[in-house]
């Protein structure tokens, strides 16, 4: 994986002033440099500046970029970061058309390909990624990005200047961009937060390449343009081929995304999503005579303090124990501390540039940073709820008939501790509304669908282009932080086109069963316990240390003029709250953010508010 950023004027001449463009060049760059910095390189020409900062996953000697091709007297450039895991299948039919080949990366691949197929290239990627690339023949920057948005690509467009970068702080290293939060800003953390409208980078005039989308800039101005989406059509097979057919898609989206040349490495949790992808990845590994590592992740005391609720019904250690009696790996069992926790939610903000999931970015941060100790690239469990309907949204009533976002229907519960006065200004509802509505158009409709297999649709539909896109976000700027690459199997494109034509009824394993498609499919590979258990979501820290001190932050916020977020709090609201007792089973968002995460995530706006403080309109 690697970080990519530039920038593009038509009317420019940048080679004039050739040394200080470098330069800002550069400091874009070194802004991401911790997504990888075995190797950097700059590109500058007279209307376009491309960088680049690598970490070294395929082609360890000759992968540095960017990539440049000359043919036909005709200029092409790219910079890229992600993975393609059919680079082999894209190499053999470019060598049938004559390409040859300088070295040994996906990027070579991905470049040659465009100027073979054009724009319609990025259909024959299967992978992650975001690139740009810089056409001399035709004059156009064009910007890429994967289907499911798993690695991201921000810009905005300055006088005439397009900028963009992997993350949003590189945006802000070019002249006169600077970090302007209005009202929608506030609108898309409070209302929407730690989920965002897609394309909508929060700050003022940044957005962001949508999920499936690409984007060109040319004379002629900036144009966006969708080239996937979910197509709805009727399912042909019976229930046995469908569970051999998933069970295949797989299987074959976690081997061929064993593809590297460094080590590669899984996150066990002990739910079922994980240790699917870690029986498939040991057992390849072991076909090659090789050993797996896995990590698992907790809080010290957790044994002590864990708090059984209906979304996280039990711990998650005894069933990461039955996988290591079934599967001979290296396992690490990692812990995180309530101290580091608290502190890290402030690197949490300055890897998103954003406030996020509050301390479930921040322990993901902390446990990415050691596995990154031991391994370059891990193998990670995510997605597989939102495919195969794994929330409990999925099945609730309430879900059903409430016209909102279902992981987030109370809006109370995330508004009540801000000034109302504030609250009303930002018409919270109507902006949810708008952005639910808007969303609810775009599901793919099928004649044959009944209203409650329509509903499902609608639930399916939101849960990937919201909440999913929301933890990949996540999963990207926690690992990336650290330098890890981190793959995600279950959003292989193939398994999401297959799996949404599903009904619903084989997706519950025709007997009413949460996942048991997907359960059904990898018989065989989980202990019998482990393959049926309830879903327990990430693990969360119950030790009420760990609140004790999210409070001494709040009190300091509170006991300092100079915090930022006092103009639209309700201070009164937020010292009662401090004193009432905890509410782990009452989420405001997904799962996992209730009562403390509530605090937490003001915390994080607060320090968001101070470092991005070029601009704020509080009215």
């Amino acid at each position: 994986m690697c970080g990519i950023t530039g920038f593009c004027n038509f009317s420019a001449e940048y080679l004039k002033n050739k040394n200080h463009w470098e330069n800002i060049l550069v400091n874009m760059r070194k802004s991401i440099s911790r997504r990888g910095d075995d190797e950097t390189g700059e590109y500058l020409e007279n209307n376009i500046g491309l960088g680049h900062t690598r970490l070294s996953i395929r082609d360890l000697k000759t992968g540095k970029q960017p990539i440049i091709k000359n043919i036909n007297s005709n200029k092409y450039v790219i910079v890229y970061n992600g993975e393609i895991y059919n680079t082999d299948e894209l190499k053999t039919d470019l060598s049938k058309k004559g390409y040859t080949f300088t070295t040994t990366t996906d990027t070579e691949i991905i470049l040659l390909l465009y100027i073979e197929y054009g724009e319609d290239s990025v259909k024959m990627l299967n992978g992650i990624f975001s690139f740009g690339i810089w056409d001399g023949y035709k004059n156009k920057l064009l910007l890429f990005r994967d289907r499911s948005g798993i690695k991201p690509l921000f810009y905005t467009i300055n006088n005439g200047t397009l900028v963009f970068g992997s993350e949003i702080k590189s945006l802000f290293c070019f002249p006169n961009i600077k970090a302007e939060i209005d009202l929608n800003s506030f609108r898309e953390i409070i209302g929407i937060g730690p989920a965002r409208t897609a394309g909508n980078g929060v700050f003022k005039n940044i957005y962001e390449i949508k999920p499936g989308n690409f984007g060109i800039f040319s004379p002629n101005g900036f144009n966006e343009f969708e080239y996937w989406k979910l197509i709805s059509k009727p399912h042909t097979e019976n229930y046995e081929e469908t569970v051999e057919h998933t069970s295949h898609l797989i299987k074959n989206a976690v081997e061929s995304q064993m593809v590297s040349d460094v080590p590669v490495c899984t996150f066990l949790s002990g739910g079922v999503d994980s240790s699917i992808v870690t029986a498939l990845a040991a057992n390849f590994l072991k076909n090659q005579g090789k050993t797996l590592n896995t990590f698992s992740f907790d809080f010290e005391k957790n044994d002590i303090y864990f708090k059984s609720n209906a979304f996280q019904p039990e711990q998650d250690r005894p069933y990461v124990d039955k996988m290591l009696c079934h599967y001979s790996v290296n396992h690490t069992y990692l812990m995180c501390k309530e101290a580091d926790l608290a502190e890290l939610l402030f690197d949490a903000v300055d890897a998103k540039d954003l406030p996020g999931m509050a301390d479930i970015d921040a322990s993901l941060l902390y446990f990415c940073k050691l596995v990154k100790e031991h391994n370059k690239v891990a193998l990670t469990g995510e997605c597989a709820d939102e495919i195969f309907g794994g929330y409990p949204w999925f099945h609730k009533k309430e879900a059903f008939e409430s016209k909102t976002f279902p992981w987030s229907m109370d809006l109370e519960a995330r508004t009540f501790l801000f000034d109302e006065n504030f609250i009303k200004k930002l018409e919270l509802r109507d902006y949810i509304d708008k952005r639910y509505n808007e969303s609810i158009k775009q599901v793919p409709e099928f004649d044959e669908d009944s209203p409650e297999e329509k509903r499902r649709r609608e639930i399916s539909f939101l849960n990937q282009k919201w909440f999913m896109t929301t933890l990949l976000d996540r999963m990207d700027r926690t690992s990336m932080y650290s330098g890890l690459e981190a793959r995600v199997p279950f959003a292989d494109h193939r398994i999401i086109e297959y799996i949404w034509n599903v009904p619903w009824e084989f997706k519950c394993g025709n007997r009413d069963i949460v996942k048991g498609l997907l359960r059904d499919a990898c018989k065989g590979l989980l202990p019998e316990e482990l393959l049926w258990r309830k879903k327990s979501p990430y693990p969360k820290t119950y030790n009420p240390e760990y609140e004790n001190i999210l409070k001494n932050k709040i009190r300091e916020i509170l006991s300092n003029s100079d915090s930022p977020i006092l103009p639209i709090i309700n201070k009164e609201k937020l010292l009662e709250f401090i004193k009432l007792p905890s509410n782990y089973g009452k989420p405001f968002f997904g799962q996992l953010m209730a009562g403390p995460q509530m605090l937490a995530y003001i915390i994080q706006i607060n320090y968001w508010l101070k470092k991005y403080s070029d601009k704020i309109i509080f009215n």
